[in-house]
């Protein structure tokens, strides 16, 4: 036809980008994949392919053959999480009538850069290390997405539930980071502010002593219900809103930003969830109202799980003042009831439906609201209002078998309660599991690596958490 290869090219680019925009979404669903190497040129040049199985499809091929070549592909560079993945795919799809449910993750999103102190080493208090003029040898440093929407919404995806991540990022090198990170996963929705910043956070993990982080919030301070389109909402069950306490927006304006949020998404018929974050009390989220602002909000939240600490701080100023006086942790020794109990039940009175405080190692307490307000959550989401109307109870922490970092902690605790409120447990086995899952979570340095499946939480905590 006497064309040239390069004209040959342009057209198949061309025509690939019409076909396949969105090339990412390649992995969606990926259960059962297919490996073959062709050769050509007789047998001295290879071809390696992966194909899935369940539709027929190509879903990735590269020049060569052998391991090398199959790490470079997304699904074998993600790590174990996205293995463990396409094997719990392969369960829940097996089981007859499987649907996944979707649900929406927004909220705060950042890099975490968690520098790794090196191994048996302990302090007893932060300034034995933050000394000026001091030379710490590390080993290393672990680089992670972090905040919410990363953190839980990935977590929700990995324990096997659609996720619509959305978050707002700068056109920066995190940005793209973050934007990279997300499409390996198979995940999108992510809104970039041009010229804008990307937020991170320094987090030092400092064995021995409770996690200080350095925060810079960046996009996440433009961050406005506007930014959520009516679609995203389209097909969703329930919409979880993650660290609003480092979103400027969303506590400006006594929190009528983030009152409209959950609002709207209550007009299109989901379940809601609201997780807090740690103040600064010398910012100005930590001179904001938020007794005002959960009062504001909380009529629209159904499933709330904010930490002790962020929650007494914000309602007991008193109280806060007093723990803190003591020095170290604040939950590492606390009478769960006496502390945590009469904040749940105030919570429980502004209008959410159930809550689950997050006490560190000294556990977890959940309250649940009567029965008429269970039934307001809605029809999407299957909550046995009668069984688990006015529950109430404590959690206690499950042992870890190793204590790497906490980072992300209670964010996947809240992914596996949020999935477990899905598959219609009752209260007391949704606060075990989220428990189990923290402590899984905190065996490595990243949110992610810990995280197990439900099924393997409820075996081990059959066993007696062997």
């Amino acid at each position: 036809m006497r064309i040239d290869w390069e004209t040959v090219g342009r057209c198949v680019h061309r025509t690939l980008n019409v076909i396949e925009p969105e090339r990412s979404r390649r992995l969606d669903h990926l259960v059962n994949i297919g490996i073959d190497e062709t050769s050509y040129r007789k047998g001295h040049k290879y071809i390696t392919v992966v194909v899935n199985h369940d539709t027929n499809t190509v879903v990735w091929a590269a020049q060569g053959h052998g391991k090398k070549v199959l790490e470079q592909c997304n699904i074998f560079v993600m790590g174990p999480a996205s293995i463990f993945m396409l094997k719990y795919n392969h369960v829940k799809h097996e089981q007859e009538g499987f649907q996944m449910k979707t649900i929406i993750a927004a909220g705060h999103i950042c890099v975490d850069i968690t520098p790794v102190f090196p191994a048996h080493h302990s302090y007893e208090k932060i300034s034995d290390v933050l000394i000026p003029g001091k030379l710490i040898r590390m080993d290393g440093a672990d680089v992670h997405t972090g905040g919410s929407v990363a953190n839980t919404g990935l977590a929700l995806k990995l324990l096997g539930n659609d996720v619509r991540l959305l978050g707002k990022i700068g056109d920066d090198a995190f940005g793209t980071m973050i934007r990279q990170l997300f499409e390996s996963y198979g995940a999108d929705g992510l809104l970039t502010e041009k010229g804008g910043t990307t937020s991170y956070s320094v987090v030092l993990a400092v064995p021995g002593i409770d996690r200080v982080f350095l925060h810079a919030p960046g996009a996440n301070d433009t961050f406005v219900s506007a930014d959520i389109p009516d679609e995203a909402f389209e097909g969703a069950v329930l919409f979880h809103f993650g660290y609003p306490p480092l979103m400027r927006k969303m506590y400006e304006d006594d929190g009528r930003e983030l009152e409209k949020i959950f609002r709207r998404a209550k007009e299109h018929g989901l379940a809601t969830s609201l997780d807090l974050a740690a103040v600064d009390p010398n910012s100005d989220a930590g001179k904001a109202d938020w007794e005002s602002i959960l009062r504001r909000v909380l009529p629209y939240v159904d499933f709330f799980e904010p930490s002790f600490e962020e929650l007494c701080y914000m309602l007991d100023r008193p109280a806060y003042h007093r723990l803190s006086a003591a020095g170290g942790d604040m939950t590492d020794h606390l009478d769960v009831e006496k502390e945590a109990g009469p904040l749940a039940e105030k919570l429980l009175a502004m209008g959410c439906a159930a809550v689950l405080v997050k006490c560190g190692i000294s556990g977890m307490l959940y309250r649940a609201a009567g029965e008429e307000r269970l039934k307001a959550v809605g029809p999407k989401v299957s909550v046995d209002a009668a069984g688990w109307a006015d529950k109430r109870g404590i959690q206690p922490c499950f042992p870890a078998d190793i204590v790497r970092s906490g980072t992300g902690a209670g964010d996947t605790s809240i992914a596996a309660f949020l999935t477990a409120v899905l598959a219609g447990k009752d209260i007391a086995s949704c606060a075990a599991l989220a428990s189990a899952e923290g402590a899984c979570c905190v065996t490595a340095y990243d949110a992610l690596s810990g995280l197990k499946q439900l099924d393997e939480l409820e075996e081990r905590i059959a066993k007696g958490w062997i």
